[in-house]
């Protein structure tokens, strides 16, 4: 399990104990949408997402969670990760001030709806078994959940879910990955990779001479996978073959 999985984990289920037996740290941590409340109130927008309404609430969460953040952590990074599960969890925040009922708000669901759009930008043909049967791809649970979620929020459905918070969490995840994706030094994927390949690969070794001198061994299982499978790609159909982001990914343990 990676580091901040954990520490989420053992954070959630701490607080959980100590809301289930003081309803009234519960309420003091809970996230009510409304200015007048939030103003003297400032830091539920965050809190909110450590409280949960019982054990079922925070099981899936944290099942959630259990599954989709190690891999996701690997691939961004630990301060990455972080980062997108709270700005996630403040999207829900917000889009539920703006949009939601005037109803207390509880649950990590806003955070981990923007790890569920992470693991579906990077991996969107993964299957996915819904209770463990039903197989379906990532990136179509992620959009069947957005359009649920839209439906369900705009449509007025009272069914004590606070759909504009996971709503929520796909928009400030997403503006996040995006955000990292053009502006961060270490995930320029596409600016990266124009600038270091060159018109013609097969003329420019060093590329492939910095690749093969990766210490595989050093890097996590996720991403020794995705090396090994892009060196065994330029063995079989050569370095032309690669995408913008392959090279891009190669470089970021090269550099």
């Amino acid at each position: 399990m990676t580091p901040w999985v954990k520490r989420l984990l053992i954070a959630n289920v701490v607080v959980f104990f100590f809301t289930q037996s003081t309803p009234r740290l519960a309420m003091l941590l809970a996230f009510y949408p409304s200015i007048l409340d939030t103003i003297p109130r400032p830091w539920t927008p965050f809190t909110y997402m450590f409280v949960h309404a019982n054990l079922g609430h925070i099981f899936f969460n944290m099942l959630g969670l259990f599954f989709f953040g190690p891999r996701l952590e690997a691939r961004l990074g630990s301060k990455h990760f972080l980062m997108l599960w709270v700005l996630s969890g403040l999207g829900g925040a917000a889009l539920t001030l703006l949009f939601g009922d005037r109803i207390p708000i509880v649950g990590a669901s806003g955070a981990l709806f923007g790890v569920f759009l992470g693991f579906a930008m990077f991996w969107p043909r993964e299957q996915i078994y819904i209770w463990g049967i039903i197989p379906i791809q990532a990136r179509v649970l992620v959009a069947l959940m957005t359009g649920l979620s839209l439906y369900a929020g705009f449509g007025g459905i009272s069914d004590g879910i606070a759909h504009f918070g996971h709503l929520g969490g796909f928009v400030g995840g997403f503006l996040f990955l995006k955000w990292i994706e053009m502006r961060s030094p270490s995930r320029q994927f596409k600016k990266k990779a124009y600038a270091h390949v060159a018109p013609n690969p097969a003329k420019d070794p060093g590329h492939l001479r910095r690749w093969q001198e990766v210490d595989r061994e050093q890097l996590h299982e996720v991403n020794r996978a995705e090396f090994d499978r892009l060196m065994a790609k330029i063995e079989g159909s050569g370095m032309n073959s690669l995408t913008l982001d392959e090279r891009a990914f190669l470089d970021r343990f090269s550099a």
